[in-house]
């Protein structure tokens, strides 16, 4: 197990704060580019994304070979009120969960990174591949964000 990816991960939790900096309400729930969400919907998905990976990563790491049930984002996005919640509050839960869960993972011996779950769309799972996974996802979401700030005159 090649741990900087451990750090990798940790290193994203201040990520989606410092993406919206400076972004006003309308801004963040305005939809540069139509047919997609919005920037706001973007953050709160990354925060349930990372709040149910911390608990998959948990149920593989306490757990013998758990189910890993898929969800479906689209439905929270448009049935979880995302473009009225507070984003800022998203933001420091996504930074708090995320450290936490990196500093669980930092405790880990080696082993248990190969330990695994049955994901019910997948299949097999392994902790280091939700880690390597959600670490991406991250990474994937964030040029999205900095798209729609570019089309809205906001570079990051």
């Amino acid at each position: 197990m090649d741990r900087t990816l451990i750090e990798k991960y940790a290193a994203g939790a201040e990520v989606p704060r410092e993406a919206i900096e400076g972004l006003s309400t309308a801004e963040l729930n305005g939809f540069p580019v139509p047919g997609t969400w919005s920037i706001q919907q973007i953050v709160l998905h990354l925060m349930d994304s990372d709040l149910i990976a911390s608990d998959r990563m948990k149920r593989i790491i306490a757990e013998d070979s758990p189910t890993i049930t898929a969800y479906d984002e689209s439905a929270f996005s448009r049935r979880l009120h995302y473009d009225k919640l507070d984003v800022h509050l998203a933001c420091e839960t996504f930074r708090l969960n995320r450290l936490l869960t990196a500093q669980l993972l930092r405790t880990l011996p080696n082993a248990d990174f190969e330990r695994t779950g049955n994901h019910t769309e997948r299949g097999r799972i392994s902790l280091v591949d939700l880690v390597r996974s959600y670490t991406d996802h991250l990474t994937h979401h964030l040029k999205f964000i900095h798209q729609k700030r570019g089309l809205l005159g906001k570079p990051s």
